[in-house]
């Protein structure tokens, strides 16, 4: 069995559309019409959610005439978010097939086919010319990537010179082994986790100038308390991809990440770069 397979597998069971159709109806959204603010919930699927992708926005310098790449897509959220907020165009590229097929319709839904695509496709072979974007993000993709050199030379080779990348992953810590499932994989044969210090070292040994690098361990573990109260008190809480994409296997994966943070053996990174010429 493939590494791929072992990814899309733990990704995709057939009927995302219809399990998100059903928690938009439960949530009194319109399936049909859902807003960006209604799909939020469930479209950002990583690390703190709609929090994590506007953090990242905020640190980006992003014009309407821009073209961003999101590597790892996901069913589109982050993508859409920087459409509709700096009217951008954007990229997106997974190697999920029934992610890429969701993210295109609901992007329909939302009258942003204009601004955002979708490519299914593997991040190590990207189907783009070289130097096509102004910028690229990812955002909890590089745990599912054993090869970290390839995936930070291919991000290079399709950005323009001085081009930015912002990443968003979880690290490595110096904790005990983690324990699965995770959200982003099974069990440890599709984990590949960097120290941070790999990936700052891994990104300028391919041709970045790192210019932002932060853990947010603490962000992480407040998001966690914050969601855990509300659920407490009975309401729904901000995040719920995981829930949404993972079902039966969802509270142990969170389980198994909220442990991870604790015991430092997940450290939460953001890092902003740019392309050297």
């Amino acid at each position: 069995m493939s590494a791929a397979h072992d990814v899309t597998s733990h990704y995709s069971r057939g009927t995302l559309l219809a399990r998100l159709r059903a928690a938009l109806a439960e949530d009194g959204a319109d399936p049909d019409r859902p807003s960006l603010e209604a799909l939020a919930p469930y479209d950002q699927f990583h690390g703190r959610g709609l929090e994590a992708t506007a953090e990242i926005a905020d640190s980006l310098e992003i014009d309407g005439g821009d073209h961003a790449l999101d590597v790892g897509s996901g069913i589109g959220g982050p993508a859409r978010y920087l459409a509709r907020r700096f009217g951008c165009r954007v990229t997106g590229i997974d190697l999920t097939a029934e992610f890429c097929d969701v993210a295109r319709r609901l992007t329909q839904l939302l009258g942003l086919e204009d601004k955002a695509r979708f490519e299914c496709g593997d991040a190590l072979a990207m189907p783009f010319a070289d130097a096509s974007f102004e910028g690229a993000y990812s955002m909890n993709v590089s745990m599912n990537i054993a090869d970290k050199a390839a995936f930070y030379a291919e991000i290079r080779r399709v950005l323009k010179p001085g081009g930015w990348l912002a990443l968003a992953e979880l690290a490595r810590g110096t904790g005990p082994e983690p324990e699965y499932p995770t959200p982003w994989a099974a069990s440890a044969r599709a984990s590949f986790l960097a120290t941070p210090e790999g990936t700052r070292r891994g990104l300028e040994e391919a041709g970045f100038e790192v210019r932002g690098f932060r853990t947010t361990v603490a962000e992480a573990l407040a998001f966690g308390e914050r969601s855990r109260a509300l659920v407490a008190r009975g309401e729904k809480p901000p995040h719920r991809a995981v829930m949404l994409i993972h079902g039966e296997i969802a509270k142990q994966a969170m389980a198994n990440t909220a442990r991870g943070l604790s015991q430092a053996s997940l450290v939460p990174i953001e890092v902003l770069c740019r392309r050297l010429p």
